[in-house]
Order: C-alpha cells, then sequence, then structure tokens
C-alpha cells in the first residue's frame, strides 16, 4: 500500500483522527480510501438523516474527515459530490477561514472524489476493479443488464447496513488495508452477508410486484411496514418503460431515525435511468426538499423523511408536483 506516514503531509491535506461516512457501498468505499491514508483513523458510519438531525454532532470537530454525507461545518475536511449537500459560497468561505478543507465535485461517486483525490499518494490499485461498479450505482448509469445479472459487488452493495456494523467494519478494514475484491468476497465472515443480500432482493421483488402502482409515469412503491427496503433500479427494472421515475416509500409510522433495525418513514426517489435519456430531464430533489427541509441528494436519487400527517398526505403533494412536473421539475 506504499507509506502512509506522510501521505496526507505530502498531499497537503488535512490531518484527521476520525471519518464519518454513508452506509452505503460509495461511502463505504470512500471510508476506506481515506482509512488507507490513516489506518489510525476511528471510522463511524452514519446516514444523511442523522446528520441533519444534529444526532451526531457530538462526534465532529475539525479533526474529523466527512464523506458521502450533508455537509457539516464543525468538520475538519469534507468531501462530497451531491448537489443538495453542496456548501453554498458563503458557507465554504466561512468553513475555510475557520481551517477547514472543502472537496465538493459532481463525480460519479464520492469515492471516485476520495480515490482521485489520494491515488497520487498511495497505492490504491485493489480498488479499480470495484471502483467502476461503485461509479455506475451511485450516479444511475448501471445497465439494466448489469442490474438484473445481479453480481457479486450490487450483492456485496446491499448487504451494507448500520444494523450490521461488525459487518461494515470488517469490509472497511479489508479494503483500506489492500485486500482484491475476490480475496474479499471469499472471506468466511463476509460470505454470508452476501448471500443474504440475494435472498433478500428475491423477498424484495415479491413486494415490489404486489404493492407497486404506476400513477401518471410515476412507479409508486409502498414498502413501509414491510420489511425490507430496495433502491429504485429494483422498480424501475419492473416498471420499464411505462414509468419515468419511481417513489418508494420505506420504514415503519412508529419507527426512528436512532433504531436502523425499525427506521422512520422516509421516501426515495429516482429517475428510470433504464431509459434512453432517463436522467437528466427531471430535478426529483425538489419532491425530496418540497416537505423536508432536511432532505436531499441528487436530481436523479433522493430522499427524505415522511412528515406528519403521514404518507398519504405527502404523496398527494408530490403528486400535485408530479402532474406539473414540466413546469415544478424540468432541469432546463
Amino acid at each position: 500500500m506504499g507509506q502512509k506516514g506522510n501521505v496526507l503531509e505530502a498531499a497537503g491535506l488535512p490531518k484527521f483522527t476520525s471519518i464519518i461516512a454513508d452506509s452505503d457501498l460509495d461511502g463505504l468505499c470512500a471510508a476506506a480510501v481515506l482509512k488507507a491514508a490513516n489506518p489510525e483513523a476511528v471510522v463511524h458510519f452514519a446516514h444523511a438523516a442523522l446528520v441533519r438531525s444534529g444526532a451526531i454532532d457530538h462526534l465532529v470537530d475539525r479533526q474529523t474527515a466527512m464523506v458521502d454525507l450533508p455537509f457539516h461545518p464543525d468538520c475538519g475536511w469534507y468531501l462530497d459530490h451531491h448537489q443538495t449537500n453542496r456548501p453554498n459560497d458563503a458557507e465554504e468561505a466561512e468553513f475555510v477561514a475557520n481551517g477547514g478543507t472543502c472537496h465538493w465535485e459532481a463525480t460519479p461517486s464520492a469515492a471516485r472524489l476520495a480515490y482521485d483525490v489520494l491515488s497520487p499518494y498511495i497505492d490504491l490499485t485493489h480498488l479499480e476493479e470495484i471502483m467502476p461498479v461503485v461509479d455506475a450505482l451511485d450516479s444511475g448509469q448501471i445497465s439494466r443488464e448489469a442490474f438484473m445479472k445481479d453480481g457479486p459487488i450490487l450483492q456485496l452493495a446491499r448487504s451494507l447496513s448500520l444494523r450490521e456494523p461488525d459487518h461494515m467494519h470488517r469490509l472497511l478494514d479489508m479494503l483500506s488495508k489492500g485486500l482484491q475484491l475476490s480475496e474479499v468476497l471469499a472471506d468466511q465472515a463476509i460470505a454470508p452477508h452476501v448471500k443474504r443480500a440475494k435472498s433478500e432482493r428475491a423477498a424484495a421483488q415479491l413486494v415490489v410486484e404486489a404493492h407497486t402502482t404506476i400513477v401518471d409515469r410515476l412507479a409508486i412503491c409502498r414498502m413501509d411496514e414491510k420489511g425490507v427496503r430496495s433502491n429504485g433500479y429494483l422498480v424501475t427494472a419492473w416498471a420499464g418503460d411505462k414509468a419515468d421515475a419511481c417513489c418508494i416509500v420505506h420504514g415503519y409510522a412508529d419507527g426512528s431515525i436512532d433504531t436502523p433495525e425499525r427506521p422512520a418513514l422516509s421516501a426515495s426517489f429516482y429517475a428510470n435511468s433504464f431509459l434512453p435519456n432517463g436522467q437528466g430531464k427531471y430535478d426529483l430533489s425538489r419532491l425530496a426538499t418540497a416537505l423536508d427541509p432536511t432532505g436531499g441528494g441528487h436530481a436523479n436519487a433522493c430522499g427524505c423523511r415522511v412528515q406528519p400527517p403521514g404518507v398519504d398526505a405527502n404523496l398527494e403533494v408530490w403528486m400535485g408536483m408530479w402532474t406539473n412536473r414540466d413546469k415544478a421539475l424540468v432541469i432546463r
């Protein structure tokens, strides 16, 4: 992996003692890149709602590198690629003036941003096989053929969850230490999680088929109270050319952002990237921020928490915006 002792100094990058990253494959790979540069750093996995709610403020200080998550002015090094997470000019200027370092780029993934920043200084060649898939998954560029094939990296991605911290940290440790993807997938502690993810996809497929309706070219999938989760690829693959986007409702009415095993109600919006020119048509982040000021993400993939009085009322607002999408959501 090369010499890490002076990596940050040689790269002109800030020192950090902790890393806070999103809990998906992008966040995990980004954290692995940062930890490869500083193996002593303590890593915490989180998600956007935890950051925006202030639930992890006590973990953030000027020695913290935050990646693939909403901007936090108290961290020391911020890396991200989500449009709605980007600090505005005034926020960034104040952050830098107070000693922070900001790397925001419209890269296909946050892991790609971290890789681009640090690969000139450390050996990250072991990640070259997984990086294109991370990019494709996070930017909506994966083909329908690759998605339906459901290869091991996609299964690995779905195995990640805040409910499984030991699994997350084992993967992080292996990827930060330079193990090849084949070695990771063959690990006896990793393989059962990948196998579980494969079976969970089959269960999620049944829910998609039974609980998805298409209204005015928007596929609405009600996974709430079902105990399964999915990203937009499964729903849009099922919808085919009948939907331009999808809305997936997850979680439980009595759930909480503090209980990964029983999360609060949330909604995710995804463009149908399997359609020709399916992306870049509508800014779905406007749906994600319409009711929840802490919602956001990309124009083509984003999410928010369901707001009172509940799912049906939220869907009514979102559908009203979608009906007028050529005025309310169009990207010009």
